[in-house]
């Protein structure tokens, strides 16, 4: 499945999140919400990436916005991941990969000449209309978290 295009109605979310909660795309109805995609808790550029959401997340709270960080890691992963980087940002279970195929972020992947299935690092802002606002599909991480900050605070 194709991602979604900036203009596009963002993907319906409903997913249980760290701590055992379910969270819904709609319970941010009229809020901005970055939802960004990982591969996997605890590796090194994921744990960068999670750790520049949260030493932001007063920066992104103040602009209005959400953030949930999506991987198909179960919640028991994400809770000792949060637990272990004291992290401030809500960690949602994907594990069936349902809302990584609506948010086409799982993909086939290469490395050394073998082929696998895995969840292509993307950023969504979905603005407060609902719409999806700005896409980053191949996230690189290095300034990553400061230029989605930028284009929340632009919507």
């Amino acid at each position: 499945m194709t991602q979604p295009a900036i203009g596009e109605t963002a993907p319906d979310i409903s997913l249980p999140r760290d701590g055992g909660d379910i969270v819904n795309l709609s319970d941010f109805a009229g809020k901005k919400v970055v939802v960004y995609f990982y591969p996997k808790d605890d590796t090194p550029g994921c744990t960068k990436e999670a750790v520049g959401f949260t030493d932001l997340a007063d920066d992104f709270a103040a602009a209005g916005a959400v953030v949930l960080g999506v991987s198909k890691d179960s919640v028991a992963k994400h809770d000792k991941f949060i637990a272990k980087h004291d992290l401030k940002i809500a960690l949602l279970s994907d594990e069936n990969g349902d809302v990584c195929e609506r948010y086409g972020t799982w993909v086939e992947k290469s490395i050394y000449g073998k082929t696998y299935m895995g969840i292509n690092r993307a950023t969504f802002v979905i603005g407060p209309d609902g719409k999806i606002a700005q896409v980053w599909p191949k996230v690189k991480v290095p300034g990553h978290v400061e230029a989605v900050l930028d284009a929340v605070r632009a919507l």
